[in-house]
């Protein structure tokens, strides 16, 4: 299985990790059609590919992502779409960015350097852990557009941050800095920009690391677990457990506790 780049994003497999790079910084990032088709590939991929242990996420040039081309996308063909051509295109293109982000059980670190605005915010949202620069800007552009919110923002948000601040977001496109969206609980943490490639990639090592079928079945179950009633929560985590039981890391951890040594896992 082999990973390729498409014009404005790279697509490298560096040990363990998958780096996915947005590489259009002459749009701020922005993503087309080709980008998102080739996200969506290659993190699908990933979740079958027992090489990849975490996904790593980030942006050449000053700012994360400007959101979706809408240029581009608005320059698809010079005829006007049929009425319903937005929600029968959604669900195969940005939507599915976003849905196989939480599904994937590899864990997703996303970067943030400068602005990171509607669709680009929604992927930070949706990976598992997103480090930024404390002076990161943050945005929901919508109401300035005149549209509503895609790309997950109106489960993403609320499920983090709660309604009052989802508003705040959304209804009111308030800015926020990286800085206050760490102190929100929206990210994992802010950094000085001089420091944020060193922190993330020790998060990034952490998690390659890590025993990569536990943390795969975890972030499952925190993915599922808010939809769902306490029953099958628990039906749920009980098969993760067997399954995780049934893991090579889990006999090394015992191997390791017994032998008072930090664990050597391999991802098995």
């Amino acid at each position: 299985m082999s990973y390729a780049g498409v014009p404005g994003l790279r697509a490298t497999l560096d040990g363990p990790v998958l780096r996915l790079t947005l590489d259009r910084a002459d749009r701020r990032n922005a993503v087309n059609d080709v980008m998102l088709d080739a996200m969506v590939t290659a993190i699908a991929a990933s979740n079958t590919d027992e090489r990849v242990r975490v996904i790593a996420l980030d942006a050449a040039g000053p700012d994360f992502c400007a959101g979706t081309d809408l240029i581009a996308n608005a320059a698809r063909s010079d005829r006007k779409p049929r009425v319903g051509s937005t929600q029968r295109r959604l669900p195969h293109k940005a939507n599915r960015l976003i849905a196989v982000m939480t599904e994937t059980q590899v864990p997703i670190v996303a970067v943030v350097r400068g602005w990171s605005t509607g669709l680009g915010f929604h992927l930070a949202l949706a990976a598992d852990f997103c480090v930024a620069a404390t002076d990161a800007r943050f945005w929901e552009p919508f109401m300035a557009r005149g549209f509503t919110p895609d790309s997950g923002a109106t489960w993403l948000l609320p499920r983090l941050i709660g309604l009052a601040r989802s508003r705040r977001l959304l209804m009111l496109g308030e800015e926020i800095s990286g800085a206050t969206a760490a102190e929100w609980g929206i990210i994992h943490a802010a950094h000085p920009d001089d420091e944020l490639s060193e922190a993330a990639e020790e998060l990034v090592a952490r998690l390659a690391q890590a025993p990569t079928v536990a943390l795969g079945l975890t972030k499952w179950l925190l993915q599922t677990g808010n939809g769902l009633d306490r029953d099958r929560q628990l039906h749920n985590e009980a098969m993760a457990l067997e399954l995780a039981f049934r893991s090579d890391d889990f006999k090394e951890g015992l191997a390791a506790f017994r032998d008072r040594r930090e664990a050597r896992f391999r991802g098995r």
